[in-house]
């Protein structure tokens, strides 16, 4: 353990709810002050505001302590909660367990697990080894990047509950839905051969009975591990949302992404499925083309797309499966997402 962890341990370890409770309230009052310092900031620069620079800058200037804000605290909360399910109990949570209602336990435990595109590999192996079925594996690896906590949080923040709520209800059922096909499919044969000939492993965990004080360090732990990471990414999101929110004309981004181009969903996924993001950097570009006349279904699909069909996870996934099977999950995936596409924009 570094000096830093001992430290804040030291800091806090005689009362951690205080310190929770004083940390809330310093996070809310800056919260509060996101707009008028934002205006303040371009009020200080030689633009006009209601210039097309102007308004660039002020979403900058916002949306970027915003974003920062809502990721650190839902991860510093998550990783509290995450020292709950570890990579071993989340194993020992799915192993035996029946599919159709290990889909919907796996698809759930995505949701409050931190595991990205770049754990898939460790993650699919020790599945594998554990004896979880392949379908149900699959459930998690789609819902943990897709409808993590992250990208709720964000969406809550920026578009409030409606919005947040039945992202979760469709993604989770992309993910449940296409884990369970997958299943069905019995495609065992297009594993790897040397991820099939692993020896198997039991799925066993013991609680190791973290303290509250322990489970904050986890939280900064998360916090350092996961923000540290990501912190370009929003910032490249955020710049690409300003200059779309700033410069972009609604009527050319309506017509390219509304609801009466039936073209635009599909269009809208093959264009996520190369780039390289996270919910964090791809949200803000979600809310500048919304802002800008873009339907809400298109957008979500594009933002789905980004997070759960990046050509990058594909190929790290090659190093477990074989074309066949990673082309069937893509294909599952994509069908899914369409659909959810579709429903937003009839509906919405």
């Amino acid at each position: 353990m570094d000096s830093i962890t001992v430290s804040i341990r030291n800091w806090f370890s005689r009362q951690p709810a205080v310190f929770l409770a004083v940390s809330a309230l310093i996070w809310l009052g800056l919260y509060q002050a996101l707009i008028p310092a934002s205006e303040t900031l371009v009020s200080w620069l030689p633009v006009e505001r209601n210039s097309h620079l102007g308004g660039a800058l002020q979403f900058f200037f916002y949306d970027t302590p915003k974003v920062l804000l809502l990721l650190t605290a839902v991860v510093f909360v998550m990783g509290m909660v995450n020292s709950y399910f570890t990579p071993e109990r989340t194993r020992a949570l799915l192993a035996g367990r029946a599919e159709g209602v290990a889909n919907v336990m796996a698809a759930s435990l995505g949701v409050v697990t931190p595991f990205c595109s770049c754990s898939a590999v460790p993650l699919f192996i020790g599945f594998v080894q554990a004896g979880v079925p392949l379908g149900v594996t699959f459930s998690f690896l789609i819902a943990a990047p897709m409808v993590n906590e992250v990208a709720l949080a964000l969406l809550f923040g920026m578009f409030g509950w409606k919005v947040a709520l039945l992202y979760l209800v469709l993604g989770l059922s992309v993910a449940i839905v296409a884990g369970w096909t997958i299943g069905r499919l019995k495609m065992e044969r297009y594993l790897e051969d040397w991820v099939r000939d692993m020896p198997r492993m039991s799925a066993q965990y013991e609680d190791a009975g973290l303290t509250l004080g322990e489970r904050i360090v986890a939280g900064f732990a998360a916090v350092h591990e996961i923000v540290g990471k990501v912190w370009p990414y929003i910032l490249a999101g955020i710049a690409i949302g300003a200059l779309i929110h700033g410069y972009v004309p609604e009527d050319f981004m309506a017509s390219i992404m509304g609801k009466q181009a039936w073209w635009s969903v599909p269009l809208a996924v093959l264009i996520g499925v190369p780039m390289y993001t996270n919910a964090a950097g791809v949200i803000p570009i979600v809310q500048a083309l919304l802002a800008k006349g873009a339907a809400l279904g298109t957008v979500l699909a594009f933002m789905m797309s980004v997070i759960a069909l990046s050509l990058p996870e594909m190929i790290i996934l090659r190093k477990v499966l074989k074309v066949r099977l990673i082309a069937t999950f893509a294909g599952v995936v994509a069908v899914g997402i369409f659909l959810v596409g579709y429903v937003f924009n009839a509906f919405l």
